[in-house]
């Protein structure tokens, strides 16, 4: 059965988010949504979500699974929102709870947040198969830009989160809370110990030097092109470039927002007694 892989691009973001499914087969999978917010304002949207409900109903699918592959620290997730409106079980890998204990002490959420990942549906384990409609699937734990990343292994594709990008951009930074550029090697030496003809899609393209969008690789393409880890490089050469690189990065615009909200799986924070939902900031804690 050949596997069906729809894309969807927020430039605002320069997310990529999916769905994917087995040719024929009318169940379906939603891969990294992203609900819109408007910084400015403290405005969150739905139009890119909107985009994935039209393809969902025009093709005639059904959502089975709304998958994570980790706490997106750049945009909001519209898993939620999706769920209410398709149906789907809400999904991430089953270190989300270290994320959740690392950032629910820096947004100071208190003893009533869970920190056990129950506001998801279900935590994957490493190893652990499930099935899009007839199609199986293996979760491939990937840590290092965050503790909790991983990789949906779906037929010849794997979606790979933020672990690795396009080979003319390279990979991940792995400076927030529990990230680690070894484990970040290590991770993508996982992926890219696959077949060379496995395709890679990735989270994100930020269009370099002004090219086109490119959101699909092979395995054998990153290993020759990567410009930070294509075969050869080694584990200490890595770590001391992503070192370098990630001491020039600022954080990401939407950091802050986001992981309030994807911490929650995509719940937005509970509303106070007027209604309104917050999103704290908290000040000097992010470098």
């Amino acid at each position: 059965m050949n596997l069906i892989v729809r894309p969807f691009f927020d430039r605002a973001t320069y997310t990529l988010s999916y769905v994917t499914h087995g040719e024929g087969d009318s169940r379906c999978a939603i891969i990294d949504p992203v609900l819109d917010y408007d910084s400015a304002a403290g405005r969150v949207g739905t139009e890119s979500a909107q985009d994935i409900v039209r393809y969902v109903k025009e093709s005639g699918l059904e959502v089975e699974w709304i998958l994570e592959t980790h706490a997106h620290a750049d945009h909001l997730s519209a898993a939620q929102w999706l769920k209410r409106e398709l149906g789907g079980k809400v999904a991430i890998g089953e270190h989300i709870r270290e994320v959740q204990s690392a950032f629910g002490r820096i947004f100071d959420l208190g003893a009533e947040f869970a920190v056990d990942g129950s506001q998801f549906d279900h935590l994957f384990q490493d190893g652990e198969t499930f099935h899009i409609g007839a199609m199986p699937a293996q979760v491939m734990y990937t840590p290092g830009h965050t503790p909790a990343c991983v990789s949906y292994v779906v037929a010849d594709a794997v979606f790979i989160g933020d672990t690795l990008f396009m080979p003319d951009y390279g990979a991940a930074r792995a400076d927030f809370p529990g990230g680690d550029a070894t484990e970040l090697y290590r991770s993508i030496r996982r992926i890219l110990s696959l077949p060379p003809q496995t395709r890679l899609f990735v989270c994100h393209d930020y269009l370099p030097n002004g090219r086109e969008l490119r959101f699909e690789s092979t395995v054998a393409e990153q290993r020759r092109e990567n410009v930070l880890c294509h075969e050869g490089v080694s584990e200490e050469g890595f770590v001391q470039q992503r070192k370098a690189r990630d001491a020039k990065l600022g954080a990401p615009a939407l950091m802050l927002p986001s992981l309030q909200v994807n911490i929650r799986g995509g719940h937005l924070p509970e509303a106070a007694d007027n209604g309104v939902c917050y999103l704290k900031i908290p000040l000097n804690q992010i470098s």
